[in-house]
């Protein structure tokens, strides 16, 4: 897919090829754009450098409007010295930004590094191996994939379901990232076996790296492992870097070396006999110690007279007045410059166009811009600009409506087809409701009374085989525990033992838990108040617009709040999609009714980011 805006960078010219190493003063509205360029004429790869996690994030997503060839590097996410592994999508991310550096480009294949060997894939960084089949949960995708091997040779691709472990659509390649950043290899465990002798403090954690097993928190041992290396040295030679605001970058940095100082001071006296004192171990974090010869600095603002300095614009209007904002834009394409309206989502963007139209400025709605003047896009940007130089002005939502609404993006929601047995493979174990658990030899096909049909042979102990017709699949169901099971024999007891033990066990949990409801039926709860008018003021500066589950589940949390019954409800959801909010929302909700709220984290560091 070619970038919507990719046309609009080349009127950049010879603006975007500022003398490196240089200094350039850019504004935050302009960096993606101006990013954009630099990479389209700096003829090596670029590596932008921006003080925060939110920064990155934000840049990332606004130069995919201008580029296809954007690969963003977050941060871990973890303290250094925490026994937590960075998330298996965050490495797998940091990865996928190394790859086209050292490679020049992403293409197929698999890469297996790091990834945990199970008998059924069900998250991020799994694999499993049946025969010819191998199961494997990208690291960095949002669906797995089954690879069907006959021999050597791969005859087919799919995507397969999570709950129901069948394959679902045929894909051509499938790039699987490392699941792990720092993986036991040759020579992890070489320099393990080294540090035995060197360091025997930590010989428990030499002992595991050593014989390559893998464990939470392994990252935090790397600079005992490797040598010292950040990003710009794996980049090629030849690499440009732009920093942007270099003195806040540069007080982030030394935020970092610090609060790993102090994190060691703090931890030291619990490392042992015979370890470092604090700030004699390798740190994790180094200094920002970029290469002055191929720099280029992009502060904000100007420090003094001799800056030379990137001029971007405002659109001329008030936002959420349509008469003013159709008036602003009306201004700018009549002076010559190609405009965008970049909404979040479909509808928003219809809207603007229905709107600008009524006020006399016909902007239709398209992908891209190709070569047209003007356009909307159902895509948005997070800062907007117009650059009166190259003639280019691109309005998000804070320029239009007055607010950035920042979208979540929503994964699909994959329908889950009828029950099919196209992903059985012979071997495979089915359990039927009657006969128990068999092992699936194949489809085959016999003539009864002169008619030919389609059956499910399935075997059971000893010779047992069972010949399921076609029509009657509903009574098979594909076995799903973790381990081999042992195979029923057809007629006899134990499948029929099995099942009355099942019931049995259901019917204690299910006397425990009607029990348990009939006490907490008997109790009484606290009411909270209805929501006040600092709720609902609370709730409206938040960022981002709920997701349709997310408004679900707020108005749950808030109804079992309001009622005087214990409240006896789990909210469960993907990382970054807005249980915080839910949280935050019902914590607020308590201390406006005058109760103490706390808010329970696994690890320091989501403390941390919550208190801010």
């Amino acid at each position: 897919m070619t970038a919507p805006l990719a046309p609009l960078v080349d009127r950049w010219g010879t603006r975007a090829r500022p003398e490196i190493p240089g200094r350039l003063v850019v504004p935050p509205a302009l960096r993606a754009y101006h990013l954009a360029g630099v990479a389209r004429h700096a003829g090596a790869p670029v590596l932008a450098v921006v003080p925060g996690e939110r920064e990155a994030d934000e840049l990332a997503e606004d130069l995919r409007l201008f580029t296809d060839a954007v690969w963003h590097m977050p941060a871990w996410e973890t303290l250094p010295f925490e026994h937590v592994s960075p998330a298996v999508a965050t490495m797998a991310a940091r990865a996928g930004a190394r790859h086209p550096q050292a490679t020049g480009g992403a293409g197929p294949g698999v890469v297996a590094a790091g990834y945990h060997r199970t008998d059924r894939v069900e998250t991020r960084g799994e694999v499993a191996v049946r025969g010819g089949i191998v199961d494997v949960y990208p690291a960095q995708a949002r669906e797995p994939v089954r690879i069907d091997y006959w021999g050597d040779e791969i005859e087919e691709i799919r995507v397969f379901s999570v709950a129901t472990q069948r394959s679902v659509d045929p894909v051509t390649s499938v790039l699987a990232f490392p699941a792990r950043e720092l993986v036991p290899d040759d020579a992890v465990r070489s320099r393990a076996r080294e540090l035995l002798r060197e360091e025997p403090w930590a010989s428990a954690t030499w002992d595991r790296l050593a014989d390559g097993i893998t464990f939470a928190g392994m990252e935090s041992w790397l600079p005992w492992l490797a040598p010292e290396a950040t990003a710009i040295d794996e980049a090629p030679e030849d690499a440009v870097v732009v920093l942007f605001d270099p003195v806040r970058a540069g007080d982030r940095s030394a935020e970092l070396v610090k609060e790993e100082s102090e994190l060691a001071a703090a931890l030291a006296p619990t490392w042992g006999s015979g370890a470092p004192e604090a700030g004699d171990h390798p740190a994790l974090y180094l200094p920002l110690d970029l290469p002055e010869d191929r720099l280029l600095e992009a502060p904000p603002l100007a420090s003094g007279p001799g800056d030379e300095i990137l001029a971007a614009g405002a659109l001329d209007a008030t936002p959420g007045d349509p008469e003013s904002v159709a008036g602003g834009i009306r201004r700018l394409l009549d002076a010559g410059h190609r405009g965008v309206v970049a909404m979040d989502g479909d509808a928003a963007a219809r809207r603007v166009a229905s709107v600008l139209a009524e006020s006399g400025v016909a902007v239709e709605v398209a992908e891209a811009i190709g070569d047209r003047t003007s356009v909307v896009l159902a895509t948005g940007i997070h800062h907007g600009f117009v650059a009166r130089d190259p003639g280019v002005a691109v309005l998000g939502e804070r320029e239009i409506a007055g607010r950035r609404r920042a979208h979540r993006r929503v994964a699909p929601r994959r329908t889950e087809t009828a029950e099919g047995y196209g992903d059985l493979e012979p071997g495979d174990y089915v359990v039927h409701h009657r006969h128990g658990v068999g092992r699936f030899e194949g489809l085959v096909s016999r003539t009864l009374a002169g008619v030919e049909r389609d059956y499910l042979l399935v075997a059971y102990a000893g010779e047992d085989r069972l010949y399921v017709p076609t029509d009657q699949l509903a009574a098979v169901k594909k076995y799903t525990g973790g381990e081999a099971p042992r195979l029923s024999r057809m007629g006899g007891a134990d499948w029929e033992r099995t099942r009355a033990r099942v019931r049995k066990e259901v019917a204690a949990v299910a006397e425990e838990v009607v029990a348990l409801h009939r006490v907490r039926a008997q109790a009484t709860g606290h009411a909270f108040d209805i929501d006040t008018p600092w709720q609902r003021e609370m709730e409206s500066a938040f960022p981002y617009e709920e997701t349709p589950d997310q408004l679900k589940a707020i108005d749950d949390v808030k109804r079992d709040m309001e009622r005087d019954e214990p409240m006896d409800r789990l909210v469960f959801g993907d990382v970054g999609f807005g249980k915080t909010e839910v949280a935050v929302r019902a914590a607020f909700k308590a201390v406006q009714s005058g109760k103490q709220a706390a808010v329970l984290v696994p690890t320091t560091l989501l403390a941390q980011q919550h208190h801010q």
